[in-house]
């Protein structure tokens, strides 16, 4: 329940930078896990759901920061059936502890995640695609645009769109961050402590849609999938 961000801001200034993170950190599919190489997650293209997202009425009073100390440059968006941002990717190792998330691996190391899984434990964010959602403020409420815990997201980076769920509540003012197994599906070094990516994602969360159970992630590829065809059709 807390941004990678703020291991930046632990870190010192020096690291607030916008060169603190390259453009990308994008992993070669050969030093990954082996199970951190995916397939491609359905048939909608990843141009036609930017495409549909090419311009934004915000829905935001104001705009959020990507990390501590940047600009707050970024607006939630709102077109018929979705909300959506652009921002980059930091990693959200927190939940259920395993090999990769841990207090050893992330110090600033959570047990516990927003939202649970059907049998009341905690999400994996090792093995659930998961978005984290700011924590409700002047700037933005999600509660009130049809966005809850289960969430069905597209999650689009370069050519790939890949599924996930909304599954953690982050800081009030920084958006931007998504779970180990979602930047690990990307090719995106999955690192708490310095992985993701500085900027190139885009976030869509399809109004009042739901996975159920909020642990199932082929529930949520089978919905995402409609609804994305769905969104592009009407958009």
């Amino acid at each position: 329940m807390r941004a990678q961000s703020l291991t930046l801001a632990a870190a010192g200034a020096a690291l607030l930078a916008p060169t603190a993170l390259p453009a990308t950190n994008a992993v070669p599919a050969a030093v990954l896990p082996p199970e951190a190489v995916h397939e491609r997650e359905g048939n909608v293209r990843a141009a036609d759901l930017l495409a549909a997202v090419r311009g934004c009425a915000p829905v935001s009073r104001g705009r959020y920061r990507g990390d501590y100390g940047t600009p707050a440059t970024i607006p939630v968006c709102g077109k018929r059936g979705a909300v959506f941002w652009k921002a980059d990717m930091d990693i959200n190792c927190d939940g259920r502890r395993g090999p990769r998330c841990n207090r050893r691996t992330d110090p600033l190391f959570s047990a516990a995640t927003a939202y649970q899984q059907s049998d009341g434990r905690h999400l994996s964010a090792e093995r659930l695609p998961y978005v984290v959602v700011p924590a409700p403020s002047r700037i933005w409420n999600y509660h009130k645009h049809g966005v809850r815990g289960g969430t069905v997201a597209a999650v689009i980076h370069r050519d790939r769109v890949q599924y996930a769920v909304v599954g953690d509540v982050g800081p009030r003012g920084i958006i931007g961050e998504a779970s180990y197994a979602t930047a690990r599906a990307f090719g995106i070094r999955p690192d708490p402590r310095g992985g993701g990516t500085a900027s190139g994602v885009t976030y869509i969360l399809f109004k009042n849609s739901s996975a159920s159970p909020i642990e199932n992630h082929r529930a949520a590829v089978a919905q995402g999938e409609r609804l994305a065809r769905e969104f592009i059709r009407r958009n």
